[in-house]
């Protein structure tokens, strides 16, 4: 269990805070917090329920449906922010293995919100061979779910990777140009972008 679950008595209360904290202009029905924090139904609503109790969200009904947000009044929230922010990339390792089991990736960049940048045109950029298109997009869901946040991601092929690096391509030059991070490098070519 990582830190702030042991600290906060469940990682799925810290998803949830999460899925609130970094997302404060969202209204979620129950199934979407489900769906989108991907913690079992029993569990979610059992910690929307304290969530509530301490006044860190707020229930409305519409239409017989329960609708969760964020409250921004809550007394502890730029802390409380702070310490899951802080937390996003403290798993490197972790991000590196679920990726990894995904195909033969020779680049993984993550930028964006991942790096609390909010100016980036992608969160992560996955190049490699026999990516196992599938099992990336479930490994992506998965920390989407355990970060609260949508990603905004590219796949692409290495050689397509390196034609588009090659003729200065726009999409590549914003990416490498704004701050980001190499997870996983294993391209022969470098480049002076970076």
């Amino acid at each position: 269990m990582e830190i702030l679950g042991k600290l906060f008595g469940s990682v799925a209360k810290v998803k949830l805070m999460r899925l609130f904290l970094l997302n404060p202009e969202l209204a979620l029905t129950t199934v979407e917090v489900i769906k989108r924090s991907r913690v079992s139904g029993v569990t979610t609503r059992k910690e929307l329920k304290l969530l509530e109790e301490i006044n860190l969200v707020t229930k409305k009904t519409k239409n017989n449906n329960a609708i969760w947000q964020l409250n921004a009044t809550f007394p502890l929230l730029p802390h409380l922010r702070s310490l899951v922010k802080s937390n996003l990339l403290d798993r490197r390792q972790e991000l590196i293995r679920q990726f990894n089991r995904c195909g033969k990736i020779s680049l993984l960049i993550v930028s964006g919100v991942l790096i609390e940048d909010e100016d980036s045109r992608v969160d992560l950029l996955v190049v490699g061979e026999r990516i196992k298109r599938g099992m990336l997009e479930r490994t992506i869901k998965s920390v989407e779910a355990e970060l609260g946040l949508e990603l905004r991601y590219a796949i692409m092929a290495t050689g397509d990777y390196t034609y588009r690096l090659n003729t200065s391509d726009k999409f590549l030059r914003d990416v490498l140009e704004y701050p980001h991070e190499r997870l996983i490098d294993r391209l022969i070519h470098r480049t002076s972008q970076t």
